[in-house]
């Protein structure tokens, strides 16, 4: 009877073990997936907002994130002059409160390039294939040139 005992408890002991570690994998597993889904294209996109703040330069045009449109007077380290209007008016701003550069032309161009992109290929697709199919067959008229 004690035999018995001790051979139910060793085969509890590693049907557990073998649970912790499927447990252990899908929570590894679960980490993997935030982070390439969530995490990773976030610091893309800090990364080139951060470079768009540090590629200002005077005469940019650009619209701060609260949807205030100047050109760029005077640039520090931390902080960015703008002139909004005419008159002259000058008005500072954090970097980080910068939300796109650009004239709003550009800007509103910007935004609907993939649209663009997408009607531009499917025009382009037939184009592409009638080139593709005539390829062929002047591979072929050369090949029989040679052959004679």
């Amino acid at each position: 009877m004690i035999q018995i005992a001790y051979a139910d408890t060793a085969a509890t002991t590693t049907a557990a073990s073998g649970g912790m570690g499927s447990t252990i994998l899908m929570i590894v597993l679960m980490i993997a997936i935030f982070y390439f889904l969530m995490i990773r294209p976030e610091n893309k996109r800090k990364k080139q907002a951060e470079e768009m703040r540090n590629s200002l330069k005077k005469g940019d045009w650009l619209t701060t994130i609260g949807g205030v449109y100047g050109r760029v007077v005077a640039i520090t380290d931390r902080t960015v002059v703008i002139e909004t209007s005419e008159d002259r008016v000058r008005v500072e701003f954090l970097k980080s409160a910068i939300g796109q550069v650009g004239t709003l032309d550009e800007q509103a161009a910007a935004q609907q390039r993939p649209v663009g992109k997408k009607d531009k290929k499917a025009d382009e697709t037939p184009a592409v294939e009638e080139k593709t199919s005539e390829e062929p067959a002047e591979t072929t008229a050369e090949e029989k040139t040679d052959a004679e």
